[in-house]
């Protein structure tokens, strides 16, 4: 009987000591761990439990965050719109084009911070279909670059350019997301360039055994500093976040690239020096992934 007992608080006293930090992740405390324990397979179950425990916490952390962002970025331009409609109604404000037409700007960008998020969601829970098929890069790089370039005439301090080889694999992917990566990279790099210049290359490499084609869209802009490199394609993240509210963008651009890359098979990345530019890279498979 002596024995039954102590073997039976052997077992016990690791799986009370599991269920204390269980009620304690239920009732919202995402700080508590399993200690180590005497018994090899409670050990390593208290191990993956802990692994668990600390995606969760950064899940809830990333919720968090996100959430704060999501109301920063729709507080703004509600201030602003409400700013503006108490100025015009008592007077203090003219009713002339300028106020009305940032009135008109404002609600413009709301609905595109909220297009990118609905956008994303559906990038995220597998809604948004692919319709993946051999794309000839070079004339699709060119057209886009064009429709940006016709933006700049005038500009004696910004210009774009492209560095296309001849004979560039075709790459397998949506001609209509892969177009819509490039928008985004480029209207980036733009955003950050207030002089010199964007150029948008491509070229191909072999990674085990199987070619890409990649295309990169680098800039002589602002720059960005390592220690934000990680952070680039999280959803709602600005380097600067002084600017947040006036740089036009949503917050979750880079975010919507990563996935639509994901998707097709690719992968993107990021490499910068502060004040001497940026370079964003993504990869498309030349044949289809299986």
């Amino acid at each position: 009987g002596a024995v039954s007992y102590w073997l039976s608080r052997r077992i016990t006293k690791p799986l009370l000591r599991m269920e204390t930090v269980t009620r304690q992740f239920a009732a919202g405390d995402f700080s508590s761990r399993v200690p180590t324990l005497e018994i090899p397979e409670f050990d390593r179950l208290g191990h993956s439990f802990n692994r668990m425990a600390d995606d969760l916490e950064g899940v809830e952390q990333r919720r968090r965050e996100l959430v704060g962002d999501l109301t920063h970025e729709l507080r703004t331009p509600l201030t602003v719109v409400k700013g503006y409609l108490e100025g015009l109604a008592d007077g203090a404000i003219a009713p002339e084009p300028q106020p009305y037409n940032r009135l008109v700007k404002e609600p413009q960008r709301l609905q595109r911070q909220v297009n990118d998020l609905q956008e994303l969601s559906q990038l995220e829970s597998g809604y948004l279909s692919i319709d993946a098929q051999a794309v000839a890069i070079a004339p699709l790089v060119t057209q886009i670059s064009d429709r940006f370039s016709d933006q700049l005439l005038g500009s004696d301090t910004l210009q774009i350019t492209t560095n296309l080889p001849p004979n560039l694999p075709l790459a397998w992917g949506d001609p209509a997301r892969i177009e819509q990566i490039i928008v985004n990279l480029l209207s980036n790099a733009l955003r950050h360039t207030a002089a010199g210049e964007v150029n948008i290359r491509a070229y191909t490499q072999s990674e085990q055994g199987q070619q890409f084609l990649w295309i990169a869209v680098s800039d002589t802009g602002s720059g960005i500093a390592p220690e934000d490199i990680p952070h680039v394609f999280e959803r709602v993240w600005r380097a600067d976040r002084s600017r947040a509210s006036h740089s036009g963008g949503s917050g979750v651009g880079l975010a919507i690239c990563r996935r639509l890359v994901m998707l097709q098979g690719g992968q993107i990345k990021a490499s910068s020096r502060l004040n001497k530019g940026s370079t964003f890279s993504f990869s498309l498979p030349t044949q289809p992934v299986v």
